[in-house]
């Protein structure tokens, strides 16, 4: 049997998805959450809210925050509901301000806890996604953790049967 904290210093392991509206994270969700329940881990989700962009009016701008701060809420709750169905944990869950790639690396860094990124792949023709294609390339070595990336194109008693 493996233990899933051998060599983390008796951490769990952490399985850190994107938390965005595309149809691939739904994906990367439920591989996360079976590796998670497959290996004692569990799961964190970042959402990150691109800043406001109509510093015109102030009040204008913080009705749009206050408003992308409601629907982030109520993805993370949705998301977190899903996680603890199939993981049958809760997750940690991360709301950011700022630009995706920055705010990704930065929790990564600041959190040692997070032993994994999982990420799924668009099953469009036009490519894996820029955020895939961006960790997978040059940014590749930057990261601290190794990147699980899942064909978008699976389906969920695929991920049950490989994870």
């Amino acid at each position: 049997m493996i233990d899933a904290t051998a060599g983390t210093g008796g951490r769990e392991r952490i399985f850190l998805v994107v938390a965005d509206d595309s149809e691939e994270m739904e994906v990367a969700l439920r591989y996360a959450s079976a590796r998670a329940l497959h290996t004692g881990g569990r799961v964190a989700l970042l959402h990150v809210i691109p800043p406001a962009d109509f510093a015109h009016w102030a009040s204008v701008g913080d009705l749009m925050a206050k408003e992308s701060r409601e629907k982030a809420e109520t993805l993370m709750q949705s998301l977190s509901s899903r996680v603890n169905e199939w993981a049958g944990a809760i997750p940690v869950v991360y709301v950011r301000e700022g630009e995706l790639k920055e705010e990704l690396l930065d929790l990564i860094a600041e959190e040692p806890s997070i032993s994994v990124l999982v990420l799924a792949a668009s099953p469009k023709s036009k490519g894996p996604g820029p955020l895939v294609t961006q960790l997978a390339g040059k940014m590749s070595g930057q990261l601290r953790i190794p990147v699980t990336v899942v064909p978008g194109s699976l389906s969920f008693d695929d991920i049950d049967r490989i994870a």
